[in-house]
Order: structure tokens, then C-alpha cells, then sequence
């Protein structure tokens, strides 16, 4: 029923971190091609081109988040192609697991470098067009379940860290763009089957791990990206600065 509603319909879209089609970014997109809008898909995994054109509603564009110049580069393009952007959704991320006595600096840094400096970057060059767009322009940033719990299973200090810094620039940037009109949300996932989870714990440890999540399952890209949808479409349109758990009830609070 989602998928014949149109929410989306007219709206200029650029999802970052969208190669991989097991992850949250490619469910992103394919869920916001079906409500009828048009994508830019920016990734590192993909090749740098001359200019790509827009193809079955999409534009894959090779971004590397952590690096201004190629965010300013890609994102330029993005507006160019799709005659502007009204929806960006800041997914691209990384999580490691390392503990803070082994945690050396250069990896800390990397972390905060993708995840944090990262949706900066893209949210930067995003905003020239985001400020001209006249269909209820929406940011949307994705955290975390680590974020609100100080990390633990999959994700160190340093991830967490990364994605508490989303989680209160999120609620910043509601706070200075909701006066020009742009909205500005936060999706804090939980345990969601993607490359990063996927065969990460033991099965024991897994089955037990369900167990102590009320709904019993770990969630699918999906559910994150229905999630995404609610905040990027109209039907959120009295929302702003507020921060979504898409967790089974894993971390209630």
C-alpha cells in the first residue's frame, strides 16, 4: 500500500551512502523512486564520472562524504540534474567496535571524520539548494540506538560519539533552518540486518540478543527507510529537531 501512495511526488531527492543494496541507502532509495521522486545517489563506491544523467529517476554520483571538496562537487551536480533538491538524507556511515584502550587516534578520528564531519559536509553543500526550494524542503539524519546508550555491541566510544554528534547537530540545525523553512530530523536505528550486522555476532549470542528485543526480531533496511519516508514527506510536517528509534523496543527511554 506504501508504494502507490505518491508522498514524494515532485520531490527532488540526494541519499548519501546508497551503493551497497543490502544497506539502509538503497532501501532509501528504492522506497523514495516508488513515492514518485527523483534520486541522486551519492557513494564513494561509485566511479568518478564527467556527468552522468538521470536514468529511471536516479543519478548515481561518486561522493566521498568525509571530504568537502567532493560533497561541494557532487552535490552541485545533483542539483543540476535533478533541477534542485528538496530532501537530503544524510546515510552514509561506518561502525567499528573498538574498545577505548585500543582505540588509537587516526581511527578516531576516521570515525568522526565520515559520520559526523560527513553529514556536515553534505548538509553544507546541500543547503544553497535545500534554502531555494519552495516544496517543504527536509533534511534527515541517521544516528543511533549507540548514540543513546554509549555504544556497546557493534559500535565503540568512537562511534557513538560520532552519532551523538549527529543526533544534537540534527536538533541545531531545526533549531537555525526551521525559520527559512527547512525541516531538519533524526532516524536512530537499532540492530538492522545490513552488511555491518550481518553474521557479526554468534548464533547464540544472536538468538539471545532477540530475545531481549520486545518485538523479538532484528529490523530489516525497510523499516528504516519507512521511517525516513515519515520524516521527508508532508506527513511529518509539523515535526522538526525530534529524533525517530526504529529499535523493536531494544532501547526504550
Amino acid at each position: 500500500m506504501a508504494g502507490a501512495l505518491g508522498l514524494l511526488a515532485g520531490k527532488r531527492a540526494v541519499v548519501t551512502g546508497g551503493a551497497n543494496p543490502r544497506g539502509i541507502g538503497a532501501a532509501v532509495v528504492e522506497l523514495f523512486l516508488a513515492q514518485g521522486a527523483t534520486v541522486a545517489v551519492l557513494d564513494q563506491a561509485y566511479p568518478e564520472s564527467a556527468g552522468p544523467a538521470l536514468a529511471q529517476g536516479r543519478v548515481d554520483l561518486h561522493c566521498d562524504v568525509s571530504q568537502a571538496a567532493s560533497c561541494e562537487a557532487a552535490l552541485a551536480h545533483a542539483a543540476q540534474v535533478l533541477g534542485g533538491v528538496d530532501i537530503l538524507v544524510n546515510n552514509a556511515g561506518i561502525v567499528a567496535a573498538t574498545r577505548i584502550w585500543d582505540l588509537e587516534e587516526d581511527e578516531f578520528r576516521r570515525m568522526i571524520d565520515v559520520n559526523l564531519t560527513g553529514t556536515y559536509n553534505v548538509t553544507h553543500a546541500a543547503l544553497p539548494a535545500l534554502l531555494e526550494s519552495t516544496r517543504r524542503p527536509a533534511i534527515v539524519n541517521l544516528g543511533s540506538t549507540a548514540a543513546l546508550r554509549g555504544g556497546g555491541l557493534l559500535g565503540g566510544s568512537h562511534y557513538a560519539a560520532s552519532k551523538g554528534g549527529v543526533i544534537s547537530f540534527t536538533k541545531a540545525l531545526a533549531r537555525e533552518l526551521g525559520p527559512r523553512g527547512v525541516r531538519a530530523n533524526c532516524v536512530a536505528p537499532g540492530i538492522i540486518e545490513t552488511d555491518m550486522t550481518l553474521g557479526k555476532f554468534g548464533e547464540n549470542w544472536e538468538q539471545e540478543l532477540k530475545q531481549g528485543i520486545p518485538l523479538q526480531r532484528f529490523g530489516l533496511p525497510a523499516d528504516v527507510a519507512q521511517a525516513i519516508l515519515f520524516l521527508a514527506s508532508d506527513l511529518s510536517s509539523y515535526s522538526t529537531g525530534i529524533v525517530v528509534d526504529v529499535n523493536g523496543g531494544f532501547h526504550i527511554h
